[in-house]
């Protein structure tokens, strides 16, 4: 398999699977009515409407906040595409795939909803981190496998060669 068509599957995984998580637990479950879902004493699934970007930040209410965010993952996603395209090993491609396929699950959201669903919560004693979706963790995967690429000495020796 080419690294191109391996970054596309990883792409179209990553949003099948964000796409089905989102929609099956917010139109086939009640868990907005019920939740907190405690599924492990570490895990539970709540609905968090994200209007901002990354942990919440720079939140959005108005319609242009939200059109901005929407347009400027959708050209991420672009430029991202355009480089998994040229992608030279499969690992970057995959990355690149796994991050492309994020952003466009997070904007498809934005565009229907106004904000992202995120419904992962991970807590531990008083600890608690972000509320995230399968976007989100791929994002988060394809940019450890980004920066594994750029440590693999085939991941340099390919840049090298073609510069």
């Amino acid at each position: 398999m080419t690294p191109f068509r391996a970054g596309l599957l990883a792409l179209l995984l990553t949003l099948l699977l964000d796409q089905a998580s989102k929609l099956s637990l917010y139109f086939g479950t009640d868990l907005v009515l019920t939740q907190p879902w405690r599924l492990t004493p570490v895990v539970d699934l709540v609905v968090v409407w994200n209007r901002g970007v990354s942990y919440g930040l720079f939140q959005q209410e108005g319609g242009f906040g939200r059109w901005f965010l929407v347009v400027l993952s959708l050209a991420a996603a672009l430029g991202l595409g355009i480089w998994m395209h040229r992608a030279g090993s499969r690992l970057l491609a995959v990355a690149l795939g796994l991050i492309v396929g994020g952003a466009l699950g997070n904007a498809i959201d934005r565009a229907a909803y106004g904000a992202v669903f995120d419904f992962v919560h991970l807590h531990a004693g008083r600890w608690s981190w972000y509320v995230f979706n399968v976007a989100d963790a791929a994002i988060v995967a394809g940019v450890i496998g980004l920066i594994l690429d750029s440590l693999s000495p085939a991941g340099r020796r390919g840049r090298t060669d073609a510069a």
